[in-house]
């Protein structure tokens, strides 16, 4: 085999590689919509990966949305979310360019915790958090959720955007407080926008956890009025029959918000890849 033919086949071997990792990664989607998308006696009968036309139907979104009070549901989380990023993303951005700018024996140590914080998993804290939020008051109130998802989104945030200020060079920074800037100007007209590449990323990842957070919501939310969209749907599956068809319904209109800030923040993602390769 010559080198030609040798390229072709690893090219060829990469193309296929991909091709499989995105069936992979893509099918349980594609199947979620559709089982939302099949009749029930389809379901209960013999569903396949292609349906039938005459199998296919509307009607399980149009009796999720009539049945069960699922905007309600998305209001919640979308106030949930929206609050838990912003406060983790304000927080994160500042010990980020802290811990990237004043570098101190204790940084390390520091950024050591942070991920030591990350890593613990949510069961371990879910009894003393719902101790102290039931001592607070804030049981069956949205300021428990938001304080428990920025608890966990802002130590791997934090890690997340000290790589982006690391690849900020200091002397831009120098270069504009000779010019008259003070050090908070620099950082809000030259730090800051340079940086929007992984403030997109960092509030795409934090928005994720937030809207898919499911046990904090379901401990500390015992009101159906105010549950999020994660525990409305673990209460459509009942203890003895599960209408799939519906359930998959409300899962597929719950990944719109989370599909929609990905493709907002996406071109500020895609431009940081670019001008780093550009860097290069």
């Amino acid at each position: 085999m010559n080198t030609l033919n040798r390229r072709k086949f690893k090219r060829a071997g990469m193309y296929a590689l991909i091709i499989l990792s995105v069936v992979i990664l893509a099918f349980p989607l594609y199947w979620m919509i559709v089982t939302s998308l099949t009749t029930r006696s389809a379901l209960l009968e013999n569903i396949s990966i292609l349906p039938k036309p005459k199998n296919i139907t509307s009607s399980n979104f149009m009796k999720i949305l009539d049945s069960q009070p699922i905007l309600t549901w998305f209001g919640n989380s979308i106030f949930v979310t929206a609050f838990s990023t912003i406060i983790a993303i304000t927080v994160s951005t500042m010990a980020a360019y802290s811990m990237s700018r004043y570098k101190y024996k204790s940084t390390n140590f520091l950024g050591f915790f942070l991920l030591v914080v990350r890593m613990l998993p949510e069961t371990l804290l879910v009894v003393p958090l719902y101790m102290m939020f039931t001592h607070m008051k804030l049981i069956n109130n949205y300021a428990s959720l938001i304080i428990s998802n920025i608890t966990f989104i802002i130590p791997f945030s934090t890690w997340m955007m000290k790589g982006y200020f690391d690849s900020i060079p200091n002397t831009l920074e120098e270069a504009a407080r000779i010019d008259g800037c003070s050090r908070l100007q620099a950082v809000r007209k030259i730090v800051i926008p340079l940086a929007t590449p992984g403030i997109a990323a960092t509030s795409t990842y934090s928005a994720i956890l937030g809207w898919s957070e499911f046990l904090f919501a379901r401990t500390f939310i015992t009101r159906p009025d105010k549950w999020t969209v994660t525990v409305g749907i673990s209460s459509l599956m009942g203890e003895y029959t599960i209408i799939w068809g519906e359930v998959m319904a409300a899962a597929a209109i719950s990944i719109i918000p989370i599909a929609l800030v990905f493709i907002f923040l996406e071109k500020y993602m895609v431009a940081g890849v670019t001008a780093g390769a550009v860097k290069g």
